[in-house]
Formats: C-alpha cells, sequence, structure tokens
C-alpha cells in the first residue's frame, strides 16, 4: 500500500480498513473456516494471529489478561502520543514548541511506566514474551529519531535490546529493510495525502 500515492483511500482497500490506515489483513483460512476475514487496527490483529496460532498468548484468564493490557495500553497512550509527537518534530511545516514539548513530555512519562514494569518483571513485560511486547517494540524503535534516550530507562533499554536481539525480529525487520515511504523529504502533495486525508475519501464514495 503506497500511502504516499494515497492508495490507503482506494475503494479496494476502504473495504479491508475502514479507517484507511495501515496495517490491514485477510485471513483467507480464518478461525473457524468460512469466508475471507479481514481485519484492521494492529491491536486487533496482533490479538487474532495470536488466538489463530496459540502463540504469545497465554490461556490462563488472569495470564491472559495481564497481557491484553498492554496492547489496549499501548492502543491508547503510547501509540497515539508517539504518533503526535513524531508529527510535531519531524513532519510538521510549522514547528510548534508547545505541541513538541507536551507530547515529548507525554513519551518520556509513559517511557517511565513501561521502565517501572519491566524493573518489575526482570524479563518481558508480562513475564513470558508475548503481544504485548510485540506491540509496543515498534513504538520504542524511533526513540533516537524522536530524540529521545533510554539511558535514562534501565528497564526499558535491557528490553528493547533483548526483544531487538531476537532472531525472528530480526527476520522481520529485514523484511522492510528496503527504502521506507517516510525516508524521503516530504512534499506539499505528501503532506496533503498523509495529512490533510479527504473527510469522504473515494473509498468511502456511494
Amino acid at each position: 500500500v503506497g500511502i504516499r500515492a494515497g492508495d490507503q483511500f482506494t475503494p479496494e482497500y476502504t473495504r479491508i480498513s475502514p479507517n484507511n490506515r495501515v496495517p490491514a489483513i485477510v485471513d483467507h483460512s480464518p478461525i473457524g473456516g468460512g469466508r475471507p476475514l479481514a481485519i484492521f487496527e494492529s491491536g486487533a490483529i496482533l490479538l487474532y494471529l495470536a488466538e489463530k496460532t496459540g502463540k504469545f498468548f497465554p490461556q490462563d484468564p488472569a495470564e491472559r489478561y495481564t497481557v491484553m493490557q498492554w496492547p489496549m495500553w499501548q492502543a491508547g497512550g503510547l501509540g497515539p502520543a508517539g504518533g503526535q509527537h513524531g508529527h510535531f518534530l519531524l513532519y510538521a511545516r510549522e514547528k510548534i514548541p508547545y505541541a513538541i514539548e507536551r507530547f515529548g513530555r507525554e513519551m518520556r512519562r509513559l517511557y517511565g511506566v513501561l521502565d517501572r514494569r519491566l524493573q518489575e518483571t526482570g524479563s518481558y513485560i508480562a513475564g513470558d514474551y508475548s503481544v504485548a511486547d510485540i506491540a509496543c517494540f515498534p513504538w520504542i524503535m524511533t526513540h533516537k529519531k524522536q530524540g529521545l534516550t533510554l539511558d535514562d530507562f534501565p528497564g526499558l533499554k535491557r528490553w528493547f535490546a533483548e526483544v531487538r536481539a531476537r532472531p525472528l525480529v530480526q527476520k522481520g525487520l529485514a523484511v522492510g529493510g528496503g527504502p521506507s515511504q517516510l525516508a524521503r523529504p516530504m512534499s506539499d502533495a505528501d503532506r496533503g495525502v498523509l495529512f490533510a486525508a479527504p473527510s469522504k475519501p473515494e473509498g468511502l464514495a456511494r
């Protein structure tokens, strides 16, 4: 999906992802069989795949909800704050000091929340490696680009190094090893597609 080209607003993609964002998946062999199943939102995708494969998501109810809290925390806090901080710091035409400071301060607070948890567990977020770690890791990967440091968060720094060193995490990162869609400088046309999307994109027209 070429997000700078506006592929996320096509009718075909809108049928898969009504919010016109990435990621989204279509499972042609869904749980329980039947027709292909489209799922959008990364948290829902992670929980679905964990449910389907029986991996990275415990069966014990107490352990399950211990894990589930953290993808919800990421979706409600770490992800939105990280997205806004990255936008105002890196991509916005106008550098607004209040916005940069506001979201930078919130990111440092959220780093502190995760750091305390990781110092408590001494391992992964919920004990064993799980969808909790998979959900949160990408939002910590951008810390250098966002002008943040892990040096003040020893538990987070240890965890980040351990997760990044996992062989299958390395393999996954290599999949996206080509030029990023957001790597080149952003043009006004790019900003128009990414940050000023139409209120009723083509995919929603009836």
